[in-house]
């Protein structure tokens, strides 16, 4: 028998009111909280550069327009933020990290500093894939890499889950550079001021951030970019030198590769383990419309950032195969770093 037309409209009444509570919930889902995006470094780095746009923008796409703030956490190469965010952070999703693209390597080669498994980090979407750059200021004696072979240059690091760290150490156990490690500085910003102070004759940076903090350095040649930590040379410099080509032996060249690939980790941003999965699918979904936002986009644009969006699971994918790295370029690493 067909239904009476009042009994459907009761029936459909009585559905609506069913669904109207869980709308009503996802839509306020994050009204009247602060988001809080963690950022691994100090202000001025790319860190900081893709952490504060986004903050600027996120809100707008989350369920209950929520205020986003940026917050930096800086310490031991950003795994200070990496591990405040794994074991202390509320996990609402009111929480986001955004830290060292390297944070699977540095898992996997047992950095004492490390107290995450970065393989149940949950993942909230890349802004961007990165290229950090190795610099040295003009009056240095050393202008390439080879030089670096000759000559003992010191170079400003900030921490051992820092690339600015790590890169030089692996370069001077692979291939025989001579690069002095000043340890200690917090973040990239601070490295470049000792260069500049004379302090240091080096140090590394992201491109990204440098080709817009320090663009008057570029125009009046104050640096020599003397390599990028990628597989293979960007377009945008041709002529430097990448990690990936470096080394001589097939095992040189492997455990080099290894630490030229976070740039596919880039500036990805992260909450923690156990994130409650309707906060997480729509911090996903207000990130990936976000990537598309025209506002944003053109604010990125102006400040020269790129914008290179990848999935969670692109990037779950990533540092799974991190972790999956072969026994033998493992071992290597904890050797050449002591662990």
């Amino acid at each position: 028998m067909f239904a009476r037309p009042a009994s459907r409209r009761a029936a459909l009444a009585a559905l609506l009111c069913l669904a109207a509570p869980a709308a009503f919930a996802q839509d306020a889902l994050f009204a009247g909280k602060t988001v809080t995006i963690y950022i691994g470094n100090t202000a001025g780095g790319s860190y900081d550069l893709y952490g504060r746009i986004v903050s600027r923008y996120l809100g707008k796409h989350l369920p209950g327009n929520p205020s986003v703030i940026a917050s930096n956490m800086p310490g031991a190469g950003t795994l200070k933020a990496a591990n405040y965010i794994y074991s202390v952070a509320p996990k609402d999703g009111t929480a986001i990290g955004v830290v060292t693209e390297t944070l699977a390597l540095e898992q996997a080669v047992a950095n004492p500093a490390v107290q995450f498994d970065a393989a149940k980090f949950l993942w909230v979407g890349r802004a961007a894939s990165s290229n950090n750059i190795h610099f040295q200021w003009h009056t240095a004696k050393v202008q390439s890499i080879e030089e670096a072979k000759k000559t003992e240059t010191a170079v400003a690091a900030a921490g051992a889950g820092n690339i600015s760290e790590v890169v030089p150490k692996l370069l001077n156990a692979v291939i025989g550079t001579r690069f002095k490690v000043i340890s200690g500085y917090p973040a990239s910003a601070e490295g470049m001021l000792a260069m500049e102070r004379g302090e240091v004759e080096g140090t590394a940076g992201s491109w990204a951030s440098v080709k817009i903090t320090k663009k008057a350095w570029l125009d009046e040649k104050k640096i020599k970019i003397i390599l990028q930590d990628v597989p293979t040379r960007s377009p945008e410099l041709p002529d430097v030198p990448a990690l990936g080509e470096l080394g001589d032996t097939p095992d040189d060249k492997a455990i080099l590769g290894l630490y030229a690939s976070g740039g596919a980790v880039g500036r990805a941003f992260m909450v923690p383990p156990g994130t409650q999965p309707a906060a997480l699918k729509a911090l996903q979904d207000g990130f990936a419309a976000l990537m598309k936002d025209p506002e944003f986009l053109a604010e990125a644009a102006k400040a020269n950032l790129d914008i290179e969006y990848s999935s969670p699971q692109a990037l779950g994918e990533e540092i799974r195969k991190t972790l999956a790295t072969p026994p033998q370029v493992i071992a290597r690493a904890k050797a050449i770093f002591g662990r």
